[in-house]
C-alpha cells in the first residue's frame, strides 16, 4: 500500500505571510514616526557618491549628512515603501509577493524561499549602488566641467526604496519554473504567458 498523501498548497505559506506582516509593520511604523523621526528617510538606500562631490553637495545643502549610504540599508530599504498617501506601492508588492512568492515557497520550501528572495534584494541593491555609483561620476565630471549635463546625471543620487527588487526575482523564478502558465494581468484585455510576461517587465 502506498504511503503517498496529497497535499495541498498553502495559500499563505508561512515565509510569505511573515513577509508581508513585516512590510505591513514597517509601513506603519513609518506612518507614525515619520514626522517626528523621518523614518522613511533613514531606511531607505543612499547612493555610494565619490568623496569630492558628497563634499559639494553637502557645502551646498543639496544633500544632508543623514542622507548618505549607510550599510544597513541595504536590507532595510527592502521593507520599506513609499510612505501615505502613496498606498499603491505597497499594495502592489505585497500582492505580487503573495500571487508568485506563496507558489515558489509550495515548491522550494520556506528556507530556500527565503534565502532566494533576500538575495534578490541585495542583489538588485548592489546592482543599483553600482549604476548610481557611476552615474555620480559622471555628475561630478559635469560639475567640474561647468557642463550644461549636470541635470542629465542629476538622477544620480536617487535613493531606492521599497521591494520591488526582491519581488521581480520572485516574478523571474516563476516565470522561469512555470512559462507557459496563464497570467491575467490588470489592464490587459487577454491573459498572457508567464514567459512573455517576464519578458515585457524585464
Amino acid at each position: 500500500m502506498s504511503d503517498f498523501r496529497y497535499v495541498r498548497p498553502d495559500n499563505f505559506p508561512p515565509v510569505v505571510k511573515n513577509l508581508i506582516i513585516i512590510n505591513v509593520l514597517f509601513y506603519i511604523a513609518q506612518a507614525i514616526l515619520d514626522s517626528q523621526f523621518h523614518l522613511t528617510e533613514k531606511l531607505m538606500l543612499y547612493p555610494v557618491i565619490p568623496g569630492k562631490l558628497q563634499e559639494l553637495l553637502l557645502q551646498y545643502d543639496v544633500i544632508s549628512a543623514s542622507q548618505q549610504f549607510k550599510p544597513y540599508q541595504v536590507f532595510t530599504h527592502m521593507f520599506a515603501h513609499a510612505p501615505f498617501p502613496q498606498l499603491y506601492h505597497i499594495i502592489f508588492n505585497m500582492f505580487s509577493l503573495w500571487m508568485f512568492g506563496r507558489i515558489l515557497e509550495n515548491v522550494w520550501g520556506g528556507k530556500r524561499f527565503l534565502t532566494f528572495y533576500l538575495l534578490c534584494g541585495i542583489g538588485a541593491a548592489a546592482c543599483h549602488l553600482a549604476m548610481q555609483y557611476f552615474r555620480s561620476e559622471q555628475l561630478l565630471q559635469a560639475i567640474l566641467d561647468n557642463s550644461a549635463d549636470q541635470q542629465k546625471y542629476a538622477g544620480a543620487l536617487a535613493p531606492a526604496l521599497g521591494a520591488s527588487g526582491a519581488i521581480m526575482g520572485v516574478f523571474v523564478a516563476y516565470g522561469y519554473l512555470f512559462p507557459n502558465s496563464q497570467l491575467y494581468i490588470m489592464f490587459f484585455p487577454f491573459p498572457i504567458k508567464a514567459k512573455w510576461a517576464v519578458m515585457g517587465f524585464a
